[in-house]
């Protein structure tokens, strides 16, 4: 691949070419449109870890994006210096590649459903377990079938970009094709015969219906194939994905001492073995709140995360080039043992700490019994457009919740098509934050009115 080719700014879905400016980056653009898009405000009440927390410090989806947008952006900017300085980048600056990466990080978790990533494996769950997801299944081919069986938050955060926010121009919010290329940790579609390698292919990025706009990103982008429908790795993939892992690694970490579930002294000791540094042991000394201490240690902690990385990034920069590294970045780093002791401790006393168990376990039950109300409506709705038996009583109120269902009526493929009718009920509840997606589910059973 060509940083030339890969930094491309053309829109997705824009007849107009995309060119480079200096005084406003198509990049910052990119980011602009996000910031003030639906779907990236509702993260402010989407789970990051602890779902429905009642203090106001624990992070949201909205603020874990927001930071991780913030390392993005100084991971691209440092290899921006050194790329644009080798190579013909078609006029972009080290700002411009920091922004790209900013952009992708901003919409990183863009299509996370309600209560984090039970959502999704809600999702798969009902849709191999319940009668009504069995009869939609009966009329999807394989393709189609394994966009849901396997559905992703990554798939549908490409959607919401491309489809969903701005849904009346073609390729929606018309972000660049550096930057999708960039958001897309997983570029293949759910069911394909040949995966991209390594950790690329560990999940997907775009749903059938959105497959021709992935295309036109690898296209315009330079990305190189691996197979029918997927692709290597864009480079900057690996930034957003190195931006995402420090951020949620330590800063997932930092909230669980300030919740009481990490002993600050724990914190303290692997916060300095990864820092390195006598000179920050001494002036933490100084510091007299642990609140205040464990603050400085993790942005000391980023700091030097964001340095190696983006050596390691340099490092490895022909295998970024061919599409052929294996692994994340961070997995190169030399503070590999803090951080493992870091994610075990996570995983052991965070992340399935008790109060985080209660809340997923119960929305399963809430997301699968959404579905198995909505579904049906929208099945029975379409049914009655095209000439069929007419909906129920129940069906027809429940119809009005349906964001532009009238619309979708009027449309007799989407009336015919149980995949489309199945994608549309999906962006529905996918969207929904944590706290509506209850507030719902609790009147629709009756629990609440």
């Amino acid at each position: 691949m060509e940083w030339k080719q890969l930094l491309s700014p053309h829109r997705v879905g824009s007849s107009k070419p995309g060119v480079i400016t200096q005084d406003r980056s198509p990049f910052q653009r990119d980011f602009d449109r996000i910031v003030f898009s639906g779907a990236f405000r509702r993260l402010q009440d989407k789970t990051q870890v602890f779902p429905l927390v009642k203090t106001d410090y624990v992070r949201t989806r909205l603020t874990h994006s927001l930071e991780t947008s913030s390392v993005g952006r100084s991971l691209g900017t440092a290899v921006g210096v050194e790329i644009c300085k080798n190579f013909d980048t078609a006029g972009a600056q080290p700002s411009d590649i920091g922004a790209a990466v900013a952009a992708a990080a901003l919409a990183h978790d863009i299509g996370n459903p309600p209560l984090g990533h039970a959502g999704e494996e809600a999702i798969r769950y009902w849709f191999t377990h319940s009668p009504v997801a069995c009869a939609m299944r009966d009329v999807m081919d394989e393709e189609e079938a394994a966009d849901i069986e396997r559905y992703e938050g990554n798939a549908q955060g490409f959607r919401e970009l491309t489809r969903l926010e701005m849904p009346d121009q073609r390729g929606g919010m018309q972000l660049t094709c550096a930057t999708l290329a960039a958001f897309a940790k997983y570029p293949s579609a759910s069911r394909v015969e040949v995966k991209p390698s390594g950790v690329a292919g560990k999940k997907f990025n775009f749903f059938r219906e959105e497959q021709e706009f992935f295309a036109e990103v690898a296209k315009h982008t330079g990305m190189i194939p691996a197979g029918p429908w997927a692709w290597q790795r864009h480079p900057l993939a690996y930034l957003v994905e190195a931006a995402d892992d420090i951020a949620y690694r330590i800063v997932d970490f930092e909230d669980g001492q300030r919740l009481g579930l990490i002993d600050y002294q724990e914190l303290e000791r692997l916060f300095l073995e990864i820092i390195d540094s006598e000179r920050s042991a001494e002036y933490v000394a100084t510091i007299a709140s642990p609140i205040r201490k464990a603050e400085f240690l993790r942005a000391q902690v980023i700091g030097r995360l964001v340095r190696e990385v983006s050596a390691i990034f340099l490092e490895h920069h022909d295998e970024l080039l061919a599409g052929t590294l294996p692994r994340p970045l961070l997995d190169y780093v030399s503070c590999q043992e803090p951080l493992k002791r870091i994610q075990n401790r996570s995983t052991r006393d965070i992340y399935n700490h008790r109060q985080v168990a209660e809340v997923i376990g119960a929305g399963f039950e809430l997301v699968s019994g959404m579905l198995d109300i909505f579904v049906p409506c929208a099945n029975e709705m379409a049914l009655e457009r095209t000439g069929g038996k007419s909906a129920s009583f129940r069906s027809r109120r429940i119809s009005a919740l349906l964001p532009d269902l009238e619309q979708h009526l009027a449309d007799e493929e989407w009336c015919r098509n149980g995949y489309r009718r199945l994608l549309t009920v999906l962006d529905y509840v996918s969207g929904m934050t944590d706290s509506y997606a209850v507030s719902l589910y609790q009147k629709l059973k009756g629990i609440s009115i």
